[in-house]
């Protein structure tokens, strides 16, 4: 591919930062944002596109639910991938193809959307729909390597959280296009986006950089899945990102099945949580700057344990106002703790590069290429943890009608993520060499 390649990046020399790359930096972030962004609402297509398949369709509550499980599978797959394209390709070249490539899911689910459609295409379609959530994993990689590291929680923050704004945005022109012409023109919400993603693809082609330096480390990926906090991070990323995506997806069922709202009193409720957690994402971040991640992340764990208890005990008593504002609250907890996770993950590879002996440039640049590595894979897992929310809310519904028993096992996760965030990050470890007492506190 052709494209536009800066040849030398050095964010973390103060001067080069002041003079030339803040602003090359800030615009690069502000157009993968807009693609982010876009892509964040094709992969969350189908939260929208169930609450206009009424009775007609002849699709029940849990075919629903497995629906939006295909799209957030594919989703958490292709991050992977996603995430080494931008060293081979150039951030903004991938940046251009991630976007236009939205075209292929949105055309078909113009095309498929309509009563008398087999489920098996709706399945499909909804597959393809995953590949949006790739543009999050080839997004932060890319944004990670323009920043350094003293700025990565604000801008790894507001990437992440600019995208995940797609999520209640498309929800919102689902509700407008339900509220004024009613729940029989599907098309008109992918007729929407179309343009957009047309838009997101030349921005990227005329305002976006590749950078040189970034390359492929097979070294590094191999290092990264080898290492354990590639995985523990994994893990809290699950509660974290795994929450949000997963909740945005299934709010709308949720309310549908459990409460007995219609497709308009649904869709007028379900943006509220998402618009809030993408909202604060960028806080998140900034506070785990300021304060260490860990210290952030730990603090959201027991939150969104305590905001679950809500959950579950308005889930029992069918007290919708209850329900809605610990749902809500549970939302933003996930948004703070996107941000502060993705924070920790550069700094916690800084940390173990600093424990080697490393210092300066060489500590920077050893954390930069391993933390790179390392943000495919744990947000590729992350997003699984979506997955495995709507796959226990298919559970719960079948078995009991209710979410009641898919909350009781987020909440023990939860507990669980709190122990590791303590006990690995933040447990006061017994007396040792100068060298090996830097710890993790701070990331």
């Amino acid at each position: 591919m052709a494209g536009r390649w800066i040849e030398t990046w050095e964010p973390e020399d103060e001067r080069f930062w002041r003079e030339k790359g803040e602003r090359i930096a800030r615009r690069n972030l502000w157009f993968s944002v807009l693609s982010e962004h876009i892509g964040f609402s094709i992969w969350t297509l189908w939260s929208v596109m169930v609450l206009f398949m009424g009775p007609e369709y002849g699709i029940d509550p849990a075919g629903k639910f497995f629906l939006i499980s295909t799209a957030t599978l594919v989703g958490a797959l292709v991050r992977v991938p996603y995430t080494f394209a931008v060293a081979r390709f150039g951030g903004r070249n991938w940046t251009i193809f991630s976007a236009v490539s939205l075209l292929v899911p949105t055309l078909a689910a113009f095309w498929v959307m309509e009563p008398g459609t087999s489920y098996g295409t709706f399945v499909a379609v909804a597959a393809l729909t995953g590949i949006g959530g790739g543009n999050f994993a080839s997004s932060m990689t890319n944004i990670n390597a323009f920043f350094p590291l003293r700025k990565k929680g604000w801008a790894l923050g507001l990437n992440a959280g600019g995208g995940n704004i797609g999520v209640p945005v498309v929800q919102l022109v689902g509700l407008l296009v339900i509220g004024t012409l009613g729940a029989s023109h599907p098309r008109v919400v992918l007729g929407v986006y179309l343009p957009l993603i047309i838009v997101a693809a030349v921005c990227a082609a005329l305002y976006m950089d590749n950078l040189r330096p970034v390359k492929n480390d097979t070294g590094a990926a191999l290092e990264a899945v080898r290492d354990p906090h590639t995985w523990i991070m994994s893990v809290l990323y699950i509660g974290t990102f795994g929450s949000f995506i997963g909740y945005s997806f299934a709010f709308g069922l949720v309310l549908q099945t459990q409460f007995g709202r219609t497709p308009l009193q649904a869709a007028s409720l379900t943006f509220i949580g998402p618009l809030l957690g993408s909202l604060i994402r960028p806080v998140g971040g900034r506070l785990a700057d300021r304060y260490g991640g860990a210290r952030i992340t730990l603090a959201t764990f027991v939150a969104m344990a305590a905001a679950t208890g809500v959950v579950i005990h308005a889930s029992g008593t069918a007290s919708l106002p209850v329900f809605l504002t610990g749902f809500t609250a549970l939302f933003v907890l996930t948004g703070l703790g996107n941000g502060s996770t993705y924070k920790m993950i550069p700094g916690i590879f800084h940390t173990k590069a600093l424990a080697r002996g490393l210092d300066g440039d060489a500590a920077a640049a050893h954390g930069r290429r391993l933390s790179g590595a390392a943000m495919g894979l744990i947000g590729a897992v992350g997003a699984l943890g979506g997955l495995a929310i709507n796959l226990a809310f298919r559970q719960s519904f079948q078995a009991s009608g209710t979410g009641t028993a898919a909350f009781w096992s987020f909440l023990a996760f939860y507990g669980v993520c709190s122990t590791i965030t303590w006990a690995v990050y933040l447990r006061r470890p017994a007396p040792v060499p100068a060298r090996a007492q830097l710890g993790y506190a701070e990331v």
